[in-house]
């Protein structure tokens, strides 16, 4: 899909949310690389607009797996917000590379990151996204450990606990992980 498609079929689903401040969500989402950043630097969605599509992507996922057991406003949240933390963290740099056909050596770009905000992953979203629009606790669940095993082994007691809690928090975590493994490539 292209980054415009992907940004307007966000757009159109954040747009839908009934809270108060998703106009302002949207309009910060606008001002920074969410729609051009990749998702990581070396794995799933590294290309431009990879982060957008991988928000898309979770969102979709976690729709199916969920049925309709959560309100629609809940999975667009969550789904498309989830990793908010990355905006504004990736920049572009140059690299030399060698190319094995020829064994000339050329510049080639790859993504580095910088993180100027660093309050952790799951943490750093619930807090960028509640500066706009207040989360349920459920909602809050379900960002904050949507990294599941990927998070620190010290705190795989609180996940559990947040996992038998909250079932949303499983699900999209889940949906995470069936977006990147499955939907998505490295490029």
């Amino acid at each position: 899909m292209s980054v415009d498609t992907v940004r307007n079929e966000i757009e159109y689903l954040l747009k839908k949310v009934d809270r108060e401040g998703i106009d302002k969500l949207v309009e910060f989402l606008a001002k920074t690389d969410f729609y051009t950043a990749p998702a990581s630097t070396r794995f799933h969605n590294n290309f431009e607009g990879g982060l957008a599509e991988h928000s898309l992507n979770v969102y979709k996922e976690l729709k199916e797996l969920t049925n309709g057991a959560w309100d629609e406003d809940t999975i667009i949240v969550v789904g498309l917000l989830h990793d908010i933390c990355k905006v504004n963290n990736y920049k572009v740099e140059m690299r030399n590379k060698k190319n094995p056909d020829t064994g000339v050596w050329f510049q080639e770009p790859y993504y580095t990151t910088e993180d100027l905000m660093p309050l952790g992953h799951g943490e750093k979203s619930v807090m960028l996204i509640q500066e706009f629009i207040k989360l349920t606790k459920e909602e809050l669940y379900a960002i904050r450990w949507h990294m599941g095993g990927y998070e620190p082994k010290e705190n795989y007691n609180y996940i559990s606990a947040a996992y038998y809690k909250y079932p949303l928090a499983v699900y999209t975590h889940m949906a995470d992980l069936k977006a990147t493994y499955i939907d998505e490539k490295i490029n």
